[in-house]
C-alpha cells in the first residue's frame, strides 16, 4: 500500500496479553530508528506501553494490533486495534489522586500531542501521535 509520507508503516498482531508491551515496545524502537526518530523513542515507548495495557485489561480480545505509522511527515502514530466496540473514557479524580486502576488514558493524553478512537466494525483502534518537532534534513 502506498503511503502518503513514503515511509513504510510498522505493525504487528499480538496476542491480547500483558507480556505484548514488550514485543510492541520494540516495534516502536524499530520505527523511530528506521525514521531516525530516536528523541521520540522514550516517549513512544511509554505512549505503546500504556495503550497495549489498557487494550488488554478493558477488552476481552485474544489478539491485539500495534500500528506505528507516519500519517503526515510532521507526526508519528501509535495505536493499538481490539475486538471491543466500547469507547475507552478517561477517568476524571475526584479528590488528590486516581485510584491505581483507570490512569492509562489519563498518561496517554499527557505523552500524546494528540490521541483519539477510530471505532470500526470489527472494534476500535485508540492512538495517540507524536508531533515530530524537527523535520528530517532540517
Amino acid at each position: 500500500m502506498s503511503r502518503p509520507t513514503g515511509h513504510p508503516g510498522y505493525s504487528e498482531t499480538l496476542p491480547g496479553l500483558e507480556e505484548s508491551a514488550d514485543v510492541a515496545r520494540q516495534l516502536v524502537r524499530v520505527a523511530l530508528a528506521a525514521w531516525q526518530l530516536e528523541d521520540l523513542t522514550d516517549t513512544g515507548v511509554l505512549l505503546v506501553t500504556e495503550l497495549v495495557a489498557n487494550a488488554v485489561k478493558h477488552t476481552n480480545s485474544r489478539h491485539i494490533r500495534v500500528v506505528v505509522s507516519r500519517p503526515s511527515e510532521a507526526w508519528v502514530r501509535i495505536g493499538v486495534s481490539d475486538r471491543s466496540r466500547t469507547m475507552p473514557e478517561i477517568r476524571k479524580s475526584n479528590g488528590d489522586s486516581l485510584p491505581t486502576g483507570g490512569r492509562g488514558l489519563v498518561l496517554v493524553d499527557a505523552l500524546a500531542d494528540r490521541w483519539g478512537t477510530d471505532l470500526r466494525w470489527w472494534g476500535k483502534h485508540v492512538w495517540g501521535e507524536l508531533e515530530i518537532k524537527e523535520l528530517e534534513g532540517s
